[in-house]
């Protein structure tokens, strides 16, 4: 997850906290709103992904799910809307790197609102 963190810092500037829980969000996301013989797979293929959802995953949004109570969680760590879409998008390329495009096509479109993203 270090390579995803350092890409995230580097290329879309949010500090180092930030840019953790927002991918934690993310995998948290993943892991809540997907099908998990979807999800898990492409979870395992991503090293430490796990463990940096567990150290974000226990917060909530209050009444949204979804994308946007994702997006409000990590509008809430410190991203702006701008941030939040740069994030998701070079998540789901990282990720579609590690695990393959169809690993990453079924994810997006098994998950509602995924699909702008991916």
């Amino acid at each position: 997850m270090d390579e995803l963190i350092a890409r995230l810092v580097a290329d879309v500037g949010v500090d180092r906290s930030a840019a953790e829980k927002a991918v934690g969000i993310i995998f948290d996301f993943l892991v809540k709103e997907g099908p998990a013989d979807k999800v898990q797979p492409l979870m395992a293929k991503l090293p430490g992904a796990e463990a940096l959802r567990a150290k974000t995953g226990s917060e909530s949004s209050g009444l949204m799910s979804g994308v946007m109570g994702a997006g409000m969680r990590m509008m809430s760590a410190g991203l702006t809307m701008g941030e939040v879409q740069d994030v998701a998008r070079a998540v789901l390329a990282y990720a579609r790197e590690k695990a393959g495009d169809k690993a990453i096509s079924e994810v997006g479109a098994a998950i509602p609102g995924l699909a702008q993203f991916v």
